[in-house]
């Protein structure tokens, strides 16, 4: 098909740099790009060690403070659980069908055409993923400083900072060393937070046995429902930030070993994983709290364990920590490879499009994106802009999603290693359309406005750098610079074969 080109990046002389001089030493010739070492288990726990940060573990209240009845806080956890599988199953159809990394971006690119893929790479490579990257990173900040500061006072915001980006300087160090070390760290760190959900989902059955249900049962349990409609808008859309993270491992398809089986098995075992964890951790912080002292308590697993674990009550917050860099380094991983995919179509300078020679890692793409995410650490406060722009995250969703629907129409009979009902997309799609709105509708802000500006504004640089392909004359002199600095050259991909019975 036209749209799913092959698309390479040669080794050739550009104002005056032969860049070939930094190919492989052993040949010369070789191609440089990201290798296929990324498996089937590393995908699974890259999809849940993304998906499982903090939150479960410190506030899992938004979504209680909504619905105001446990009975319906429950039915909603399970509802966006729901939603985000469907969300990620239109992605597994466009991830076998489109085997380049990048996720939104490059389905956005070879579907709807190259603006509405440079404005998600603008916005996210600037605003949301690292933001992302930090947000996570001071959590971890704030767990690992208690410690070193007396019960009664708080640690000081430098310190919280400081350790924070101690956090992103150790990932980005892991990630440049090399992609299976990588997902090693992924890997362990996501077994440490299972261990924590598994140990909290077993106290919570021996108090169940115990006949700890005054809050569970279902006479009770739907008492003081909302009424409002629009305030279980509100608490889907908390929910479905709880399972944000579903679509981490449509960035790395390149690196996946076989992307078309592997791709949506990851997706159908981790998503179900996380919804059934989420559900039984807070069925069992219901057997331990009443709803009130849920919502009132400021670390929920951490006055769970101090309530159950007795002298053992301190590991909670070593499991919070291993949650936190866990899901930090996964965000930091996928984020990376975001920006090496937009670079490598032009979107970006080209030195970040290039891969080490010797490591095969993205190297100079997640040295910006936690440069990015460090600078981001120095504001006093910068939450409240991430939560301006979390409205353009399910923009981006309906986007992709509407992509799928018009590779249907234009592909009709393209080979599609798994094609998901007609339905699943469309009821994503009206989703997204209402999760972009209910913010809005909820807290009217000129901020949002000035998001939505941020994100056009990036049609300032697409135009004379991208469209019209102006390139200053010393960017040749930078490229070449950062290309002996950081020992990479020009990547290149291959569109993945395609037999004559249309298998990969």
């Amino acid at each position: 098909m036209a749209e799913l080109r092959e698309r390479e990046v040669p080794h050739k002389e550009e104002n005056g740099i032969d860049k070939s001089k930094l190919a492989l030493e052993d040949d010369p010739g070789e191609k440089v790009g990201l290798k296929r070492q990324v498996s089937l288990v590393s995908g699974i726990a890259l999809i849940v060690g993304t998906m499982i940060g903090s939150g479960i573990f410190v506030s899992p209240k938004g979504v209680l403070r909504q619905t105001e009845s446990v009975g319906m806080s429950l039915i909603i956890w399970l509802l966006c659980g729901i939603i985000s599988m469907f969300g990620a199953l239109c992605y597994a159809e466009l991830g076998t069908i489109i085997t380049k990394s990048g996720g939104e971006y490059v389905y956005l690119y070879e579907t709807l055409g190259p603006i509405p893929a440079y404005l998600f790479s603008w916005t996210s490579i600037m605003v949301l993923k690292p933001s992302s990257v930090a947000a996570i990173a001071l959590s971890f900040g704030a767990y690992i400083a208690d410690p070193f500061f007396p019960d009664d006072c708080e640690p000081p915001t430098l310190a919280v900072k400081l350790f924070a980006a101690l956090c992103i300087l150790m990932i980005v160090f892991v990630n440049c060393a090399s992609v299976k070390w990588a997902t090693s760290v992924q890997n362990f760190f996501t077994a440490a937070k299972l261990l924590a959900l598994v140990i909290i989902i077993l106290v919570g059955f021996v108090k169940i046995c115990q006949g700890n249900t005054q809050y569970l049962k279902l006479s009770v349990s739907f008492d003081g429902s909302a009424t409002d409609l629009f305030a279980y808008g509100v608490a889907f859309y908390q929910g479905l930030w709880a399972y944000d993270g579903w679509n981490q491992l449509n960035y790395i398809t390149e690196e996946l070993i076989k992307p078309h089986t592997n791709l949506p098995r990851a997706i159908m075992i981790g998503i179900p994983l996380v919804t059934i964890l989420y559900l039984l951790v807070n069925i069992s912080y219901f057997t331990v709290m009443s709803p009130d002292e849920l919502l009132a308590s400021g670390a929920v697993a951490v006055t769970f364990s101090q309530r159950t674990l007795g002298p053992m009550a301190w590991i909670m917050p070593i499991f919070v920590c291993c949650s936190t860099f866990g899901a930090c380094n996964g965000s930091l991983f996928t984020s990376g490879r975001l920006a090496y995919v937009a670079a490598r179509e032009g979107h970006m300078v080209e030195v970040i499009s290039m891969v080490h020679v010797k490591r095969y890692t993205p190297f100079p793409a997640l040295v910006f994106t936690s440069l990015v995410a460090i600078i981001m650490l120095i504001p006093g406060d910068f939450e409240s802009l991430v939560n301006y722009f979390s409205f353009s995250a399910w923009l981006f969703y309906g986007g992709t999603v509407s992509a799928l629907l018009v590779l249907r129409y234009r592909e009709p009979d393209i080979y599609r290693p798994i094609k998901v009902p007609l339905f699943i997309p469309i009821v994503i799609l009206i989703c997204s359309v209402y999760l972009i709105i209910a913010p809005i509708i909820d807290e009217p802000a000129m901020a949002y406005l000035y998001a939505f500006l941020f994100i056009i504004a990036g049609l300032i640089f697409y135009f004379p750098f991208v469209h019209f392909r102006y390139h200053p004359k010393f960017m040749g002199k930078v490229t070449h610079f950062f290309q002996l600095l950081f020992e990479v050259a020009p990547s290149a991909y291959e569109v993945p074969e395609i037999g004559e019975d249309g298998k990969m």
